[in-house]
């Protein structure tokens, strides 16, 4: 099952509003703040809704911006499945950009779930997704 993000909740939340208990906030020069601002999360959330039946049975689906966003940090730090939560748990600012509010000491999902982000988006749709963050970058 999938319920698409509302409006509000979908908003990019602000570095200065992500919650760190230990105080202090995110540099918004800080590349994976950037770069959270490049990636087209409503645009690949359609694409990602499309992969779900209609069904309301099961359990709710991961957010896209949860899975697309793990999928990135694990592309470009070239990193495996087990690692890329082990270093999304390690960074608050990891944990922005997969669009958590605050910093939380505990794995946002298992490994194991990696393997049904890439199913799900797909070979294409993140395809289209990394020529749009390309462009925007320019």
């Amino acid at each position: 099952m999938y319920e698409y993000i509302s409006h509000r909740e979908n908003q990019l939340l602000l570095p200065d509003d992500f919650f760190l208990p230990f105080g202090g906030k995110l540099n918004k020069e800080n590349r994976w703040v950037k770069l959270a601002q490049l990636v087209p999360w409503v645009y690949a959330e359609k694409k990602y809704a499309k992969s779900f039946r209609k069904s309301f049975r099961g359990q709710k689906a991961v957010s896209i911006r949860v899975a697309l966003g793990a999928l990135i940090i694990q592309e470009r730090l070239q990193l495996s499945d087990r690692e890329t939560v082990q270093q999304i748990v390690e960074n608050p600012y990891l944990q922005y950009f997969i669009g958590l509010e605050g910093y939380q000491d505990h794995p946002p999902f298992h490994p194991s779930l990696m393997t049904h982000f890439r199913k799900r988006l797909g070979e294409q749709v993140l395809r289209e997704i990394n020529e749009i963050i390309a462009v925007e970058s320019v």
